[in-house]
């Protein structure tokens, strides 16, 4: 409970709050591995659709401009003239006569039923198969707040354990706490060892000349660098300069 124990502005980042809407820090980065990974799908989707589009323009080209169309025409005409009046050319004549013959052939074909007909994909066709991917990305980011109600549900059904976790989870932070005050005061003293700078002392010295430019140039805290405001206190040695806020102080 934040009465217990109220978080620092650096330990608030590490944690995540039901009830805030936006994607937290710790959520972020699992985010960002499940988009991750679905980069390859939308890789696989992109070739799939390219190579769609490509055969069908290679089978489109092959379809206009291979096509060719065959003209056969034929004439046959046979006829067999049996001059005279004699029996025997009469005989002949309806013998031999009835080979007279006479057609004509006019043929026109074409390679039209062996060419491709592609049929290339609509724009309707393009965005459904998309959509499952687009679907899973937008789960992907949504997901973060299904996840939330993991601790919830666990608390419900093992509350044991959960009030172990939270002790665990106390001690942890007096632990982290205890060794980054430890860090923090060394760091200060190596700073506070070391001479200022001469663009720290020409701020020090345009603040206290025109105390107007306060409001811009504003100083920042020592330990968490939050910019100024008028909850920070300043360090009670007249020849320090540091600077720090109400958590940090």
């Amino acid at each position: 409970k934040q009465t217990l124990l109220p978080l620092l502005r650096e330990e608030t980042s590490s944690f995540i709050f039901p009830c805030k809407l936006a994607v937290q820090r710790p959520e972020l980065q699992y985010m960002v591995m499940e988009l991750l990974r679905c980069i390859p799908l939308l890789l696989f989707l992109l070739f799939v659709c390219g190579l769609d589009h490509f055969i069908f323009s290679i089978l489109s080209i092959i379809q206009h401009h291979s096509f060719i169309e065959y003209s056969y025409q034929t004439s046959h005409h046979l006829s067999v003239n049996v001059m005279g009046t004699s029996l025997m050319a009469q005989l002949l004549r309806t013998t031999i006569g009835a080979l007279n013959t006479s057609f004509d052939t006019e043929v026109e074909t074409s390679n039209l039923a062996c060419l491709p007909q592609p049929t290339g994909m609509t724009r309707q066709q393009y965005l459904n198969t998309c959509l499952p991917l687009a679907v899973l990305a937008l789960l992907c980011l949504a997901q973060v707040y299904p996840f939330r109600l993991r601790r919830a549900i666990a608390a419900f059904y093992f509350p044991k354990r959960e009030k172990t976790r939270v002790l665990f989870l106390y001690n942890k932070l007096l632990r982290q706490r205890k060794n980054f005050l430890h860090l923090q005061r060394g760091r200060v003293a190596r700073r506070a060892r070391q001479p200022p700078e001469l663009g720290t002392l020409l701020l020090q010295w345009c603040r206290r000349r025109w105390p107007w430019l306060r409001r811009c140039l504003r100083r920042r805290c020592t330990l968490c660098g939050t910019p100024e405001t008028p909850q920070h206190r300043p360090c009670p040695n007249p020849d320090c300069f540091a600077l720090y806020c109400e958590s940090c102080w």
